[in-house]
């Protein structure tokens, strides 16, 4: 089983990022192979809405993008995992840009026909995209608001997320917010990395559950 971090936060050694490494250290004691995407380390360019990855070539698993980066690599290795974290910092009431990138270039995923009659559809997923609720997506979420504003600054952010994973029928069960960073204590922040550990583990349990459905 593998198990995939996707860091939108722009700090290596920030909150957000000891959070999400702490929740892969979870995942691996409880048999998990991991990897992680630093966002911030690798090319993943705008999309620039062309169109072309979600228009042509629909036998394809992923469309063909005319940008030239880490990107279309990246999405081959993202499909190999078996789960998910995701995990950003909330910035001005969303997530990172990084992320939101990443996000957007993931509608090579889709196909959507060109057809007159298709004009208003949503795309669809590509053959071998859709995984039948068997992967698991968890998210964490940072912010310098209170715990109790989750709603405003964390509610934003997972949708984003959850808006990708539903058209890969990708479950998510857990949810980590860890607000007040600029005043948080050692105490506060260590109950928040076991939290995040557990969440790991629970993953890894998730899985094995929905494999042997």
């Amino acid at each position: 089983m593998k198990i995939l971090g996707i860091l939108g936060s722009p700090r290596l050694n920030g909150c957000c990022s000891k959070l999400l490494n702490r929740a892969l250290e979870g995942a691996e004691s409880a048999g998990a192979e991991t990897g992680v995407f630093k966002l911030i380390k690798r090319d993943v360019k705008y999309c620039i809405g062309c169109g072309d990855c979600y228009t042509k070539k629909p036998n394809l698993q992923i469309g063909k993008c005319p940008i030239k980066d880490e990107t279309q690599e990246m999405l081959k290795e993202y499909l190999t995992f078996d789960g998910y974290f995701y995990a950003s910092p909330a910035y001005d009431g969303f997530t990172t840009a990084l992320m939101k990138t990443f996000l957007e270039r993931k509608i090579a995923f889709t196909f959507k026909e060109s057809d007159k009659t298709a004009e208003i559809a949503m795309p669809a997923p590509r053959p071998g995209i859709i995984q039948h609720f068997k992967k698991k997506a968890s998210f964490i979420v940072t912010a310098n608001v209170a715990d109790e504003l989750e709603e405003v600054m964390g509610d934003p952010c997972y949708e984003a997320f959850e808006s990708h994973l539903l058209f890969e029928q990708i479950d998510t069960f857990e949810k980590l917010f860890c607000g007040g960073l600029e005043r948080i204590t050692v105490e506060q922040f260590n109950k928040k990395l076991d939290k995040a550990f557990q969440m790991g583990i629970n993953m890894v349990n998730e899985i094995k559950k929905a494999v042997l459905k």
